[in-house]
This record gives structure tokens, C-alpha cells and sequence, in this order.
């Protein structure tokens, strides 16, 4: 079994620009543990501030009353008991102690002998003892340290393994190891202290945080520290999703880490940092699942010819098939297949053609956007079947008025009519809509996230995709709007979210 420390929450908070209120840190503490299952999270540094500690107190509480008060862990100093305060004040009682692991640190930024050092360390972690404050220790710069001063590195270990240190952790500081001397060092330190818990933490700098961690668990290291989505100082640390994906299918070794909720935590995460996930991360991004060529469609209705091990369903996604200019039949029908529309061959090559000439302008197609290609393609109206219609709706807007709809809806065959201010003719749109849906007592959905794109060129007659997600019993999912008008396409999304939750 690997073990996984997940430092978002001190680590990844080092990212430029991210900052996580108490709530925040208490929710993603929270799904850490309880929702994916890691096995400790790292959540501050000690005298960081009043409200960090204000932060870890709140998540203390909660993890004692839990049964997990053992999983939190708190970064402190060598400062005499000036972090062991801190920490204890604040209800933790695991310290992670930053030490200098490598020479040139200990000589140059503390200006002291490695003795000297090590009387510092042996008194912080005498005087945790005391305090009931269990101890794991950063040899910070220890990549370079073992790489420059070995000897220093095994002194600083020789002179503090008789103590009760639970873990020594391994961080590549700067993120300069490569695979083959992480496997090196790392197999080092291993042999010559078999009795020892090691960790390693790896950063992102040469693109290789993942590839090194796989270094490290091949010489023996049963520890590693990740980030969900990857954050971290600079380029970032080891991502959680990688890592754990590479555990299980590259080295066949298992962790407590539940797979299917990495994309939930992953988005939540994405949310609170505002750091956007890359469209082509590995395991999160937006259309790693997505196949784009027509001969991989094809060839996944063929016994899956274009599957690897990562398949979607895994990490609590679906595979999708993109349409473009590249997409050819098998990428259409398989899109057809989800919506149950099922077409013949003429109008098979009619909607293909179709397809093909929007992705030569570049304009983004969606499997949303089908039913209304095949309604312009057919001449047909490819959402009559639907339970929820739009009988009308009216818009006004006034300056130094608020913007008012009027909508008329008919479900299941009968009209109700509301009308609503609000912020924006959209907002005013969903407002009645709400109000209609409250009389009937029925639920109505929350919506979580709102995004507008318009096609490359800024016409202002290009179509606006509109992407709205929603939450609805729990469940999250998107709905997009493809029109020239952006409250229009707003609309059309929201139609579309209707009919899915009554299907």
C-alpha cells in the first residue's frame, strides 16, 4: 500500500494567486479524507497568520470530532517552541519540521554547522514529545543535498534517526531530479536506513514530478506527497489524479485513494483556487476523454481498438466523441447514439457534410449542437418530442430599470405563465422560470457555472455557445446553447437542462 499526502492545502496554496478562506479549506480538508480517501493532508504553516490559524483551528475541531485529528499534519519551523505553540494551540497534533537537508543550506542560509543544526532539531522534536505532537521531518533542498553533500545528508540522518521522528520526508525543493537519479538517491537512502519511513515530494519544474514519483516507489520510497490539479509553487507539484492513475496501472501497486471522486474533487479544487484545469491534463482536463479522429470511433465500436487502460468511467467520467473536420461517420453516429436519434444514410451524409464545413471555419461543435444541425440540415424540428416547451417569452430592458421577462412554458402539455425582474434578462429569464416551477412545487436546479465563447474572428453575427453547469439532486452536469444571440443561447441551454432532468 502507497501512502498519499495531499499538501493542496499548504503546498498548492503556494501557487501565485491562490488563497483559500477557512471554508474553503475545511470543505476540500473534508473530501480529502473523507470523499477520495488519502491518507493525510497537510493543511498550513504555522505563524502564517491570524486567520490561518483561525482556518486550522476550525479543521481541527472537525477532524477530532471525526475520528481524524492523526491525518492532519501542520508544517513548523526549527524555532525553538515557537511553531510547537502555534500548532498546539491550534488543536493539531502532527508537525512536519523543515530542516536544511542539503550543505549549502544549513552553512549559508542559517549560517551554522550541521551540529549545531542537529541540536537545534533534537531540542524542537524533545520538546514535541512533551507536547504529545507527533513529528515527521522535511530535509528541505534534500535533492541537491544528496546529489552535492551526501555526507552532510547521512550526518543529519545519523544524528537524529534515535529520536522519535515518525517519517523523513524526501523533497526535490527545486524540482531537479530526473527519473534516473530519483530512483539513485532514493534507492540510497532506502538501503542504508531500512528501519525508516521515508516520503518523497516531488516538484514540477522539468515536467517530470510524476515520472520521478514513479522513480521513487521503484527504489522503495512507500510515501508520496501530491497536489490536487497539480498546484504547487512555480510549475507546481506532483497531480493527485496522475499519480494515482500511474500506481495502479504502470506499477501495480494500490493506494486508499477512491478514483471515481478524483474529477469531483478536481473541479471543486478548480473552483475555489480559480487556477483552470488545462483542457488536455491527464485524467482532468476537459477532452482527454475525447476522441477526435473517426477511425478511433470506429475502431472503439470494433472491441475498443483505441482504449488504453484509463478508461473514463474509472475516474467518474464518460468518453466523448468530438466533431469536427476530422470526425467522419462513426464520430457522428456514436454522438447520435447518446442522444437516440437515429438517422439513415442519406441524412447520415447530409449532417456529416454539415459537420465538416463547420470545423473547417474552426467553429466549435458540440454533441449538444446536434439536434439543431440536423434541424437546419433536415428541415425539421428535432426537439418535438420534448416534455418542456417555450410557448414565449418577452424581454425588456430600460436604462435605470431593472430587465423584466415574461415567459410562458407548457409541460406536459399544459401552459403556465410568470413573469420576474432581475439583474440581466437572462437572470430575470430564470427568475420567472423559478417562480413557475415553485407553485407547481417542483425542484429546480442550481445553477454553479456560467461561460460564454464565440468562434474565432469576433463576427458579430457568430453563433455564441453558451455552457451553463448545474447541480440537480447531487449530480453535475452541463448544458450548452448554440445561438447568435448570447441571452438566446442562454435560454436554449436552459431548455435543454429542462428536458434532461424530466427525461
Amino acid at each position: 500500500m502507497i501512502e498519499i499526502m495531499d499538501t493542496t492545502l499548504r503546498d498548492g496554496e503556494q501557487t501565485s494567486g491562490v488563497s483559500f478562506s477557512a471554508r474553503e479549506k475545511l470543505s476540500i480538508a473534508k473530501m480529502l479524507l473523507v470523499e477520495l480517501g488519502v491518507n493525510r493532508v497537510e493543511i498550513a504553516s504555522a505563524r502564517v497568520s491570524d486567520g490561518e490559524f483561525e482556518a486550522v483551528k476550525e479543521i481541527a475541531h472537525w477532524a477530532e470530532r471525526a475520528g481524524r485529528l492523526g491525518q492532519l499534519e501542520v508544517l513548523g519551523f526549527v524555532d525553538g517552541t515557537v511553531s510547537l505553540d502555534w500548532i498546539g494551540s491550534a488543536g493539531c497534533r502532527v508537525m512536519n519540521l523543515l530542516c536544511k537537508g542539503s550543505y549549502k543550506h544549513v552553512t549559508k542560509q542559517l549560517r551554522k554547522t550541521p551540529e549545531q543544526h542537529i541540536a537545534d532539531i533534537r531540542s524542537v522534536v524533545s520538546n514535541a514529545a512533551e507536547r504529545n505532537i507527533d513529528v515527521n521531518i522535511y530535509l528541505e533542498d534534500w535533492s541537491n543535498g544528496i546529489k552535492n553533500s551526501p555526507d552532510y545528508v547521512f550526518q543529519l540522518i545519523d544524528g537524529l534517526m534515535d529520536l522519535p521522528i515518525c517519517r523523513f520526508m524526501l523533497p526535490d525543493t527545486l524540482g531537479v531530479l530526473n527519473p534516473g537519479n530519483t530512483f539513485e538517491y532514493c534507492k540510497m537512502m532506502v538501503d542504508r536506513y531500512p528501519q525508516l519511513k521515508f516520503d518523497f515530494h516531488a516538484h514540477n519544474d522539468y515536467d517530470l514530478a510524476v515520472a520521478n514519483v514513479y522513480s521513487a516507489i521503484r527504489a522503495g520510497i512507500r510515501g508520496i506527497h501530491t497536489t490536487v490539479n497539480g498546484l504547487g509553487e512555480r510549475a507546481g507539484n506532483a497531480p493527485l489524479s496522475s499519480v494515482v492513475a500511474m500506481l495502479k496501472d504502470q506499477l501495480d501497486e494500490v493506494s486508499s485513494v477512491r478514483e471515481e471522486r478524483i474529477n469531483h474533487v478536481s473541479r471543486l479544487v478548480e473552483t475555489y483556487s480559480g487556477v483552470h484545469i488545462p483542457l488536455n491534463k491527464p485524467i482532468i482536463g476537459e477532452n482527454v476523454f475525447t476522441q477526435c479522429a473517426g477511425v478511433h470511433a470506429d475502431g472503439d465500436s470494433k472491441n475498443n481498438l483505441y482504449c488504453n487502460e484509463l478508461l473514463p468511467e474509472r475516474f467518474g467520467r464518460v468518453r466523448e466523441y468530438a466533431l469536427g473536420k476530422t470526425s467522419g461517420r462513426a464520430n457522428i453516429r456514436k454522438n447520435l447514439e447518446t442522444l437516440g436519434i437515429d438517422m439513415d444514410e442519406e441524412a447520415m451524409q447530409k449532417i456529416t457534410e454539415r459537420i465538416i464545413e463547420l470545423g473547417d471555419k474552426k467553429e466549435m461543435v458540440t454533441p449538444e449542437d446536434l439536434p439543431y444541425i440536423i434541424s437546419d440540415v433536415l428541415h425539421h424540428d428535432a426537439m418535438a418530442d420534448q416534455k418542456i416547451r417555450i410557448l414565449n417569452y418577452s424581454l425588456s430592458l430600460a436604462q435605470g430599470l431593472k430587465p423584466v421577462a415574461t415567459l410562458k412554458i407548457e409541460i406536459d402539455g399544459e401552459a403556465y405563465e410568470e413573469s420576474a425582474s432581475g439583474d440581466g434578462q437572462y437572470d430575470a429569464f430564470v427568475r420567472a422560470l423559478r417562480r413557475i416551477y415553485a407553485n407547481l412545487g417542483r425542484p429546480f436546479p442550481m445553477l454553479t457555472n456560467y461561460s460564454v465563447t464565440i468562434p474565432p474572428g469576433g463576427r458579430t453575427d457568430a453563433f455564441v455557445q453558451t455552457v451553463i453547469s448545474w447541480n440537480y439532486a447531487g449530480v453535475d452536469f452541463k448544458t450548452r446553447g448554440l445561438d447568435a444571440d448570447q441571452t438566446e443561447a442562454a435560454i436554449k441551454a436552459t431548455l435543454k437542462m429542462l428536458n434532461k432532468i424530466e427525461g
